[in-house]
């Protein structure tokens, strides 16, 4: 191949490349996705009342032996996988005894680390919204590592499932501390506040 060819051919596939990325990048910004956002997550209070989600909420998930963890919190991440990610956050933990009521420890954690965030179809069943824009809320799956104040560690996991969304995405939180897996999401029931999250795409004006 000639220099002359060698080099119509250079242009051409580099054409083809930058073509196929906008290409993607506008598919993506159809598709409501939220590309490198910075995206907010919370557990959630709902007052029904008036159809309306705030922040400070509560949501608890169960051990093996029914033993349960309470958390309340809120926090940051950036959305795009496979780059390092910016991300911050905790909140306030309880643990109880597997008959519900007995308290067996408390405190606080903080967001140690990114693990995951895979964003979920779906629209807001709330007409009001007190921490963003509701048209910046989305569904989704985000899991990130949390240490607590006791000094153990685990993981978060933050599910929120909308209007739309499969059913096969549950709403609520699970968590791991030290070696117990509180894996059991205990599941919002209609119109009584509790175990709810929601995630929202902050924008620089916010």
């Amino acid at each position: 191949m000639t220099k002359q060819r060698w080099r119509i051919a250079a242009t051409a596939l580099l054409g083809v490349g930058l073509a196929a990325v906008l290409l993607s990048w506008f598919v993506g910004q159809a598709a409501g996705r939220p590309g490198n956002a910075t995206m907010r997550w919370d557990i959630i209070s709902v007052n029904f009342a008036t159809g309306t989600l705030s922040a400070g909420g509560q949501a608890s998930a169960l051990a093996n032996d029914n033993s349960k963890i309470t958390l309340t919190g809120a926090g940051t991440f950036h959305s795009n996988p496979g780059r390092p990610q910016a991300v911050g956050g905790g909140g306030t933990w309880t643990t109880y005894a597997p008959n519900g009521t007995t308290v067996t420890g408390s405190g606080s954690y903080s967001v140690s680390g990114f693990v995951s965030y895979t964003l979920a179809p779906g629209t807001p069943p709330l007409p009001h919204d007190t921490i963003g824009n509701l048209a910046d809320n989305r569904g989704g799956l985000l899991i990130v590592q949390v240490h607590y104040s006791d000094g153990s560690d685990g993981t978060l996991v933050v599910s929120c499932h909308l209007v739309g969304t499969p059913d096969s995405v549950f709403e609520g939180v699970t968590a791991s501390k030290g070696f117990v897996d509180y894996w059991n999401r205990v599941a919002p029931v209609p119109n009584v506040d509790g175990n709810r999250t929601t995630f929202h795409i902050l924008h620089s004006s916010h």
